[in-house]
């Protein structure tokens, strides 16, 4: 699904904060200036930016998620609201019936 050149494929925000606070903090490895990767990668305009919205933002406190991450429930309220099917390899997001997803693993 991802490859699929018919599929519109949109990033959160949320995505690129977690994307920087993993690398920061040693988790994830994205070259040697993770920022200027970042930055470099999202020019190159393969992703539409999810807007970061009221109703998100509500949605996300609404949801049954038995676990607190704040970048899950965003995540998770972002593809609800907007309809859109979530890619990611966290299992308990992975296991979250309310929303449809698909593993990036």
């Amino acid at each position: 699904m991802l490859e699929d050149p018919a599929n519109e494929l949109w990033l959160s925000p949320i995505s690129v904060w977690e994307a920087m606070v993993l690398a920061q903090d040693g988790r994830i490895e994205i070259g040697p200036n993770p920022d200027i990767w970042i930055r470099q990668a999202l020019a190159k305009g393969f992703t539409r930016e999810a807007a970061l919205t009221n109703e998100i933002a509500f949605q996300s406190r609404l949801l049954d998620i038995p676990r607190k991450d704040p970048a899950d429930r965003f995540l998770v309220a972002t593809a609800l609201v907007n309809g859109f099917t979530l890619a990611t390899a966290d299992e308990h997001v992975l296991r979250f019936r309310g929303v449809r997803t698909i593993s990036n693993h």
